[in-house]
């Protein structure tokens, strides 16, 4: 092979190798901006919002919950900005108006408006109510109790069901609705923030 024609062969490896490192690294810049720009509750420092207590530890201590659990399950319903949701879910912990009315009947309370969800006293009490009733349900489990605090416990109930039959434990990974997977990922990661958050005002250890 000739000079020249080496020289063309070296200028030839020389600009492959120069579109190589241009396009390795454009993919390394590409990734850095998606994991930049990524929305993630996971590498948030700032402190999670918090109110209602008082409230939160005295229906904790009454129905014999981990406070940073209620206070997740706000976190993830309303972030402690209280809004009635398009399904017509209300107060903090969003609490359907039929579901309040099935936890009156079982706590007995016989004079419970609709109305009464926008307190939050009662509103939280309706809910840790729900969340202990579903605790029982689970025997004590809070992924598939968190799980039917936004699906419904008879979806949660089917899954399980379904695990089962395979020989399997339900897992988070294996919950089929992309939006309670997501939810149950977000209590948990709250509830691990609260408590290290918070934990004298919310009386955890």
């Amino acid at each position: 092979m000739s000079g020249r024609t080496q020289a063309r062969a070296r200028t030839r490896v020389g600009v492959r190798r120069g579109r190589a490192v241009v396009v390795v690294a454009g993919v390394v810049l590409v990734a850095a901006i998606v994991l930049v720009s990524r929305p993630s509750v996971r590498i948030s420092r700032e402190p999670l919002p918090l109110s209602d207590v008082a409230i939160i530890r005295e229906q904790a201590r009454a129905k014999h919950l981990d406070p940073a659990l209620v206070a997740a399950v706000i976190y993830a319903e309303t972030k402690f900005d209280p809004r009635p949701s398009p399904a017509g879910a209300e107060g903090l912990m969003q609490i359907l108006p039929s579901t309040a009315h099935f936890l009156a009947g079982l706590s007995g309370g016989v004079e419970f408006t609709t109305g009464d969800l926008a307190d939050p006293s009662v509103n939280i009490a309706y809910g840790a109510y729900y969340l202990r009733y579903l605790l029982d349900h689970y025997g004590g489990e809070e992924m598939p109790a968190v799980a039917a605090y936004n699906a419904g416990w008879g979806h949660v109930d089917e899954w399980i069901a379904q695990a089962r039959a395979h020989g399997e434990a339900l897992t988070v990974e294996a919950i089929p609705f992309p939006e309670t997977r997501d939810y149950v990922e977000k209590v948990m990661w709250a509830q691990g923030q609260y408590r290290s958050m918070y934990p004298a005002q919310l009386g955890v250890q």
